[in-house]
């Protein structure tokens, strides 16, 4: 017992643990802040155009004694959240890629001991000829 609780205190403590935790507390504070976009923003828009806010729209259906209220707007909003987060997302990821390949360009690329010797033979067979 006492080895897996150091295993696991050794797991928890390394970096990308804590970085992963980091970015679930962000990742779900931006979420709600995307769907109060939506919510109070982009969805009285379009209802704007529509007349009707389409967030409310339910469609009811009596099936037997059961009685059911499918909320199709409200998937609707969710999905012009994950449209939203979507999107966002894919623009941080262009922005790191574009954010890396400078600095990878900013470093010559360092030729290795090998390569460098064989550049030396072929130079000297080249004078050789």
């Amino acid at each position: 017992m006492k080895k897996m609780l150091n295993e696991f205190k050794t797991f928890i403590s390394k970096g990308n643990v804590m970085d992963l935790a980091v970015g679930v507390l962000i990742g779900s504070s931006f979420s709600g802040l995307v769907t109060s976009l939506t919510d109070n923003i982009i969805s009285p828009i379009i209802g704007m155009f529509g007349k009707t806010d389409f967030s409310g729209f339910v469609f009811n259906l009596d099936v037997g004694f059961v009685h059911l209220n499918i909320k199709y707007g409200a998937f609707i909003t969710d999905v012009i959240n994950f449209v939203i987060m979507a999107f966002i997302i894919f623009l941080i990821v262009k922005f790191m890629n574009r954010l890396f390949k400078k600095e990878e360009k900013k470093e010559p690329a360092k030729k290795s001991d090998e390569v460098l010797l064989l550049e030396e033979i072929r130079d000297l067979l080249k004078k050789k000829n």
